[in-house]
């Protein structure tokens, strides 16, 4: 006989508290919470770990990593006071770009006003949002030049295929397509002395860098340099080349939480290339983020939903891989034959 004390289980806690059952285990695993177990083993929070839990799911919606939760709940007020003002600086920088827009919003009517009638370069940049509108362009090869059009950009979009796929030649062309866009490259860690800079780190760039070692992440110069190009002042986008180059798991899944964070404010969006299941964790993705799948037939890329038995769904999974496995694969680049193009660059 199964004896369970008083309690909800793991799936209806989940459920009363709006997070997934991966993260009440992960709050589990960082001792944040402490469930009972019935006889069987099976997970319950009782009505004190539910306020506790509650509280824990507040701070992380307030940007707090598991360290800096750890320390408000065990009474440290620093912690709570830092994540407080980074949050602040956060809003602010947030105002200051709203109020930029109001200014240009003025200027325009001021013009009417007069009589003279904008242009309509003025007017797409007053009225322009964080959000990019759709983009289109030619695939490169191996599509052959075929028209493609990237529609609902979000914040976060993932660039997902096999080996010898084309997405590397994707996400280059979706940069250039992109004006103000900014290219990553896996030569971003040789072409960036990352030791040199600390000292002079963005205040963005060091926020972000506290939280992530909080959250568990190793510090690294793959992860500066990261964090610094995903700052690249003036950029519209940032494209990356195999985000998780030089991270280690840990680190992979500090960089999953913060990213998918970071899709929730008016920052540039992403087009991240990856193949790690620890940075696209697919029970995890929400609304602001998107996958695009990169097919091995070399049909035209195409969005693919999140969910189990939505079309080009087994595809995404088996293009991921846990860091485990990247490792051992590290460096490897699929042959492919000369294209007509390379071959006239070559000549």
């Amino acid at each position: 006989m199964d004896v369970r004390p008083p309690g909800l289980n793991a799936s209806r806690a989940a459920g009363r508290l709006g997070v997934s059952t991966k993260a009440l285990r992960l709050y589990e695993q960082h001792g944040l919470v402490t469930p009972s177990r019935t006889s069987s083993g099976y997970r319950i929070y009782s009505p004190e770990q539910m306020r506790r839990a509650e509280r824990i799911v507040t701070l992380r919606a307030l940007g707090l990593s598991l360290a800096q939760v750890a320390g408000v709940l065990d009474g440290d007020s620093r912690s709570l006071a830092d994540a407080l003002a980074a949050h602040e600086a956060t809003l602010e920088d947030e105002l200051r770009q709203q109020a930029r827009r109001i200014d240009k919003v003025r200027a325009l009517r001021a013009e009417l006003a007069s009589g003279r009638m904008p242009d309509e370069v003025a007017l797409t940049d007053a009225l322009a949002r964080t959000a990019l509108p759709a983009v289109s362009f030619a695939l490169p090869w191996p599509w052959g030049g075929e028209p493609f059009e990237l529609a609902d950009i979000r914040p976060l979009n993932y660039l997902i295929g096999p080996l010898g796929s084309g997405k590397t030649r994707l996400a280059r062309r979706i940069a250039e397509a992109i004006p103000g866009a900014v290219f990553l490259g896996l030569d971003r860690l040789q072409n960036h002395d990352a030791a040199a800079v600390m000292p002079a780190l963005h205040p963005k760039v060091e926020r972000a860098l506290a939280w992530l070692i909080g959250e568990g992440a190793t510090h690294s110069d793959a992860l500066v340099t990261l964090l610094a190009g995903l700052e690249t002042e003036g950029a519209t986008a940032i494209v990356v080349d195999m985000v998780e180059q030089g991270l280690d798991h840990p680190t992979q899944e500090a960089l999953g939480s913060y990213l998918r964070q970071r899709a929730a404010t008016s920052a540039p969006p992403l087009f991240l290339m990856t193949r790690s299941s620890a940075l696209l964790d697919l029970t995890l993705v929400g609304a602001y983020e998107a996958i695009v799948l990169c097919p091995a037939n070399h049909s035209p890329p195409v969005r693919v939903a999140p969910y189990p038995g939505a079309p080009g769904y087994e595809a995404v999974l088996t293009c991921l891989a846990s860091p485990e496995v990247r490792a051992r694969t590290a460096g490897m680049i699929a042959w492919r034959p000369e294209s007509p193009a390379d071959a006239l660059q070559r000549s």
